[in-house]
């Protein structure tokens, strides 16, 4: 199977080629933003149609060279494609961030530790640094379309990486891993061997709740200045819990290794209960990025040789992993605690959730298996 990736790579081009990419990136955003409103109003998203109503303007009044002209095209087409496959309404894409994107080997290519890449006035090589990022350049991973991007006075490449793996067949699973995702514990795993790792989720919630009492302070003062603090604190909370994140996912992943089965949550739909909570609570509870960490969680197994699933997580904090009773009131939710009224097994309602999961995983390799 196919893994795709992104890699987040830092350039760093001198004064001069600074002032060539912003003046590229300039360009482009208002390409798209011009783009944008003639689609909206003609509804085209044919891009042969587009290309005739638009390419000359684009290469005279933008400047733009063929391929950035053919690039801004599908950039939007895209976005309001994205749209409509969401079902959302009919709406005019706006393009407030100064972003580029780069076809490569047409737009941007690599060599000798530089990154040639196309602006305005031609092609510029600018040198990169690849800390965290070597693994990606060693020639085994394909590139895609990149973006260019403009952030705090420093020049990024997000590039999409793609690589071909070998996923475990289930006569090569070793281990069965259930994961359960929550609030106070933001993973519990639970093993084939009957370990329980816990990742404790309570100091990032105090944390996320500052970041609230912030925010409320600044959105009572309602000043410009207060309101761009409000953007700025959101961005490093953003950055704050995709770190979480990452680091949750890895040591999982690393803890268990090649040859395991991960039964993940399917907490599609998560929003929907979690919002039955008291209003002071409810955003901790439903605002953490749960399908972020699965989505971290799958590309670290597959890169290293695991495979992973998703389970309907229902009932699996309310059935007892020992005699199957199940019973809503085999979960104390205040106190964090699983007692089968059955037969009296007690441990931590998480930890219950990790076992049911891993006994999903147990029934799944079975039934293929056969």
């Amino acid at each position: 199977m196919k893994l795709t990736v992104t890699a987040k790579i830092k350039i760093s081009p001198s004064p001069e080629q600074k002032e060539l990419l912003c003046q590229t990136l300039r360009a482009y955003q208002l390409a798209s933003q011009f783009i944008s409103k003639l689609v909206f109003d003609e509804k085209v998203l044919h891009q042969q149609k587009l290309h005739l109503l638009t390419y000359r303007k684009l290469r005279a009044d933008f400047q733009l060279r063929s391929q950035m002209a053919q690039s801004v095209m599908k950039t939007v087409i895209a976005r309001y494609k994205s749209i409509q496959g969401n079902g959302h309404p009919w709406t005019l894409v706006r393009f407030k961030r100064p972003e580029l994107d780069l076809v490569w080997n047409r737009d941007y290519s690599m060599s000798n530790q530089m990154f040639s890449i196309n602006t305005l006035s031609g092609r510029i090589k600018v040198p990169f640094e690849s800390k965290g990022m070597e693994h990606y350049l060693d020639g085994t991973w394909a590139f895609g379309t990149a973006k260019l991007v403009h952030k705090r006075g420093k020049f990024f490449l997000h590039i999409p990486v793609t690589q071909v793996v070998n996923e475990p067949s289930v006569h090569d699973i070793e281990r069965i891993v259930g994961v359960d995702m929550g609030i106070n514990f933001i993973a519990v795993s639970y093993d084939s061997q009957g370990t329980t790792a816990f990742f404790h989720g309570r100091r990032i919630k105090n944390q996320r709740s500052k970041y609230k009492r912030l925010r409320k302070r600044l959105q009572q003062i309602g000043t410009a200045s207060a309101r761009r603090a409000i953007q700025r604190i959101g961005q490093r909370e953003n950055r704050y819990m995709t770190d979480v994140n990452h680091r949750i996912s890895k040591a999982l992943v690393d803890r268990y290794g090649a040859n395991t089965l991960f039964v993940v949550e399917d907490l599609t739909g998560i929003r929907q209960v979690t919002e039955r909570v008291r209003i002071r609570d409810r955003y901790e509870t439903v605002s953490w990025s749960f399908y972020q960490l699965r989505q971290m969680i799958e590309y670290k197994a597959i890169r290293s040789g695991a495979k992973v699933i998703a389970a309907n997580p229902k009932y699996t904090s309310q059935k007892c992993p020992k005699c199957e009773h199940t019973n809503k009131a085999n979960r104390d939710r205040k106190k964090h605690l699983f007692c089968c009224k059955e037969c009296g097994y007690s441990s931590n309602d998480d930890r219950i959730g990790a076992m049911n999961l891993q006994r999903i995983g147990m029934k799944y390799i079975a039934e293929v298996a056969v």
